[in-house]
């Protein structure tokens, strides 16, 4: 009779071992802190994933604000949302807006992130100058510069004697908007600015003055490339948050769209859709297409990014 060595280890196929493995130590790092990220976890399926699901379910529908009477309608609302005229109108005031605000915001952010930066005096006085509108509510921001661009009463007008019709006339009414949300959002980006600045080692700008760098050169080959990631963030950051513009126009125009609607924004006519007209469907279905060119934007911002950084390795 044959005899069998029980004490010899069982050999088990190397792809069970690694999936074993691997479970195991899932397994315990959900031990170790699945109760700390659960909280997180249910507010952002309860207030994130849920609306979300709700607002596709909505956009299949024909619901109107009462919520009584909704039928199934397939992707109707896309295919309206797709041939409405008003949809890519406003679409192209946000797309304009951001055109005029993205460059804008990220050259004068830097400007003044090297004045503060290389300001000798008073440092804290000029920063907290710069950064201060940033916290200002966006109804007290809209409300302030409709006034300035009365042409009764407003500052533009009386003290700088830039006589137009801001908020009247089609031609300067977006421009009027920009010029707000610079002054109100620049803040921001310049912070981001000010800390690429502060983390930049000096020794750097040594070694190019001892070599005959002047202060342009030293700007041109050191700041500037150094700064480049925080450039790319404020940018990606600005446009994410310039196509979704909505608080200081509707303010600004009293929730109106503007002079010969030119500065209804998609968000606007989304909520116009959703709450004036009561077609709550056919607002959802925008809302998901905006959804997705925002997604888009973000996608192809991140693979430039990986891109770029292929590139240098």
């Amino acid at each position: 009779m044959t005899t069998i060595d029980t004490t010899a280890p069982v050999v088990r196929p190397a792809a069970t071992v690694g999936v074993t493995g691997v479970r195991a130590r899932l397994g315990r790092s959900l031990q170790r802190g699945g109760w700390f990220v659960a909280p997180f976890l249910l507010l952002y399926a309860l207030f994130v994933l849920t609306p979300i699901a709700r607002g596709l379910w909505l956009s299949l529908t024909d619901a109107n604000i009462t919520g009584e009477g909704t039928s199934f309608v397939g992707l109707d609302n896309y295919t309206e949302a797709l041939g409405d005229p008003l949809v890519w109108s406003s679409l192209g005031h946000s797309a304009y807006f951001t055109l005029l605000v993205v460059p804008c915001i990220t050259v004068l952010a830097f400007l003044l992130a090297m004045l503060a930066h290389h300001i000798q005096h008073a440092k804290w006085l000029w920063r907290l100058c710069f950064f201060a509108p940033f916290l200002l509510p966006s109804t007290v921001v809209g409300n302030m510069w409709r006034w300035m661009f009365n042409p009764d009463t407003g500052l533009m007008d009386h003290v700088f004697h830039l006589e137009s019709a801001w908020l009247t006339q089609k031609s300067t009414a977006m421009t009027a908007v920009v010029i707000a949300t610079l002054w109100w959002t620049v803040g921001f980006s310049f912070l981001l600015y000010l800390a690429a600045l502060q983390n930049i080692p000096p020794h750097l700008y040594e070694a190019a003055a001892l070599d005959g760098a002047n202060a342009w050169h030293r700007a041109l080959h050191i700041t500037l490339p150094m700064l480049r990631n925080v450039t790319g963030l404020v940018v990606a950051l600005q446009i994410l948050a310039s196509l979704q513009v909505f608080d200081q126009v509707v303010v600004m125009y009293e929730f109106g769209p503007g002079p010969e609607e030119s500065t209804r924004t998609l968000v606007q006519y989304t909520l116009e859709q959703g709450f004036t007209s009561y077609r709550v469907g056919y607002a959802s279905a925008i809302s998901i297409l905006f959804f997705l060119i925002i997604a888009a934007v973000a996608v192809g911002r991140m693979w430039l990014l990986r891109k770029r950084e292929e590139a240098v390795r």
